[in-house]
């Protein structure tokens, strides 16, 4: 298998049948929790960008002389949306000394949110998957998650009483 469609299709995650944005939505959050612990918030982000770019690179070879921009088989966007909204969380984790995992209802709004907003892709989300691009792959996911981690703090926000 070519390096791209490893990075593409997460190991071939993206092969999983039905649904396999879910499905690497769904890795990502282990991956997630393991970056973490080994290294907190920094560690993600770094992964975030790294991620990004290489998910970026495979994607271009991955389409390339294709009609499809997009095939169901590239998730290595969800992965990266996936830890985008999972940042609210290991910030908090990491600034005040806490588990992760303590914050489980986080970890579930988190999921949700973002495959919510990556299937419906309201307003920027699905102004870059438009764009039909490989960067427009990448960035739906990404807008994706920024509005998850948004919606993350806004229900512990809410929870905790602070709106």
């Amino acid at each position: 298998m070519k390096l791209a469609q490893i990075i593409g299709t997460v190991m071939g995650v993206g092969h999983i049948r039905p649904a396999p944005g879910t499905w690497g939505s769904l890795v990502a959050l282990p991956w997630g929790w393991l970056l973490h612990v080994i290294g907190g918030l920094p560690l993600l982000v770094l992964a975030i960008v790294v991620g990004f770019f290489k998910g970026w690179w495979a994607t271009d070879k991955m389409t390339a002389g294709q009609e499809d921009h997009d095939p169901s088989e590239i998730v290595v966007d969800e992965v990266i949306g996936q830890w985008i909204a999972l940042l609210p969380l290991s910030y908090a984790a990491w600034s005040m000394e806490i588990s992760i995992l303590a914050m489980w209802p986080g970890w579930i709004a988190a999921f949700a949110l973002f495959r919510l907003f990556d299937i419906t892709k309201l307003g920027p989300i699905g102004w870059a998957d438009r764009m039909n691009t490989p960067l427009g792959v990448m960035l739906d996911d990404v807008i994706a998650g920024i509005f998850a981690a948004l919606g993350v703090v806004a229900l512990a926000a809410l929870y905790h009483g602070a709106l």
